[in-house]
C-alpha cells in the first residue's frame, strides 16, 4: 500500500539522492499539446533543498519541452524507481520554476551540485504531494556509470 509523506525526511533524502535515474513529466495547458516525459539523472544532479523543495540540473542534449511547460503552468512530477534493493517508486508532485544559467538565483544554487557539462538551467520544484508505491514492475538492474558527455551528441 502506498504512503503519502508530509515532507522529505533524512531517510528519504538519502534514498532519492542515491538513485542514478529519475523521470520528469510535464504537460502544456493546451488539450492538443503533447505530454512530455524525460529521463534525468547523473550522479549529483538532484538535491533535496528542504523537506518540501527539491532541485535538479537541466542539461543540454534534448529539447526544452520541460522548461516550456514549467514556464507555462509550473506543473511537474518527478518519479524515482529503485533498480536495486527493495521495490519502491517515489513520486514528487509540485510546481517548478526555472533558474537560467548565469542568473543570480542560479549562481546561488549551482554550488550545491557537482560540475556537469552542458548545464543550461536548474529546475526548482516546490512539492505539493510526496508519495510512494510498490515497484515490483521495475526490473532489478546494475548501475554501471553515467554516460560520457560525448554520448550526448545526437547522431
Amino acid at each position: 500500500m502506498g504512503r503519502v509523506y508530509e515532507g522529505i525526511d533524512e531517510k528519504l533524502t538519502t534514498w532519492l539522492q542515491a538513485q542514478p535515474l529519475f523521470v520528469v513529466a510535464t504537460a502544456p495547458l493546451s488539450a492538443d499539446g503533447l505530454v512530455n516525459c524525460s529521463p534525468k539523472g547523473g550522479v549529483g544532479s538532484f538535491v533535496v533543498l528542504t523537506s518540501n523543495r527539491v532541485a535538479y540540473l537541466d542539461l543540454t542534449g534534448s529539447g526544452v519541452e520541460t522548461i516550456a511547460h514549467v514556464r507555462e503552468n509550473s506543473r511537474i512530477t518527478l518519479m524515482f524507481m529503485a533498480f536495486d534493493g527493495p521495490p519502491k517508486i517515489v513520486r514528487l508532485h509540485g510546481h517548478g520554476h526555472v533558474l537560467l544559467a548565469g542568473s543570480e538565483p542560479f549562481n546561488e544554487l549551482v554550488g550545491r551540485f557537482p560540475e556537469h557539462p552542458g548545464l543550461r538551467s536548474i529546475v526548482v520544484v516546490d512539492l505539493t504531494r510526496i508519495s510512494d508505491s510498490c515497484g515490483y514492475a521495475v526490473p532489478l538492474m546494475d548501475y554501471q556509470s553515467d554516460r560520457d558527455v560525448l554520448d550526448r551528441v545526437a547522431e
